[in-house]
């Protein structure tokens, strides 16, 4: 008899877990490079969904044809409200903050969430960024690269660069 009761525990169990996963957001989405030739390797984009209200991050990488799915990272069963960003890729990405940012909105007749727009970059500095051949930030601030700060240490004391012990220089003030 107790083997019964242990069967049908674990049946309603396995069920519960089952109901439990149907329950989640699927995002489906796709990256695009304005300046590439047509079958361009689109893999391995990194792509970070954030939802309001909600502090862990959904991470996605594209396919080959630059699509990306994922679940989003929602407590609720309402509508989230939530952003994706294309963040890296295995090669330098120019983006503008416009473009490499798009709302999640529900898919139309569908059980998923998709990009409001498509996410685009460029493979390389756009003509209108060039000057004498480097690739500056416009004066809008559109394009930008992160600076990271290493103080010289000398390779015979064989420590890691500074930016590892001090991604960034704190400023210490007085209120």
């Amino acid at each position: 008899m107790a083997k019964y009761q242990l069967l049908i525990a674990l049946f309603f169990t396995v069920a519960l877990a089952k109901i439990e996963l149907s329950s989640c957001h699927v995002l489906k989405g796709s990256v695009t490079c304005l300046d590439c030739k047509s079958h361009y390797d689109l893999s391995a984009i990194q792509v970070l969904v954030k939802c309001a209200n909600v502090k862990k991050l959904a991470a996605a990488y594209t396919e080959e044809d630059g699509t990306f799915e994922t679940e989003l990272p929602s407590d609720s069963s309402a509508s989230p409200k939530c952003l994706a960003k294309i963040m890296a890729g295995p090669h330098q990405l120019y983006t503008s903050r416009k473009n490499s940012v798009s709302t999640i909105v529900k898919a139309d007749g569908s059980g998923y969430y998709t990009t409001h727009k498509s996410l685009n970059f460029y493979k390389s500095c756009p003509l209108t960024l060039k000057n004498n051949g480097k690739c500056i930030a416009a004066s809008n601030k559109d394009f930008g690269a992160s600076k990271i700060v290493d103080l010289p240490l000398p390779r015979e004391w064989g420590l890691a660069p500074t930016s590892y012990y001090f991604p960034y220089l704190p400023i210490i003030g007085i209120p």
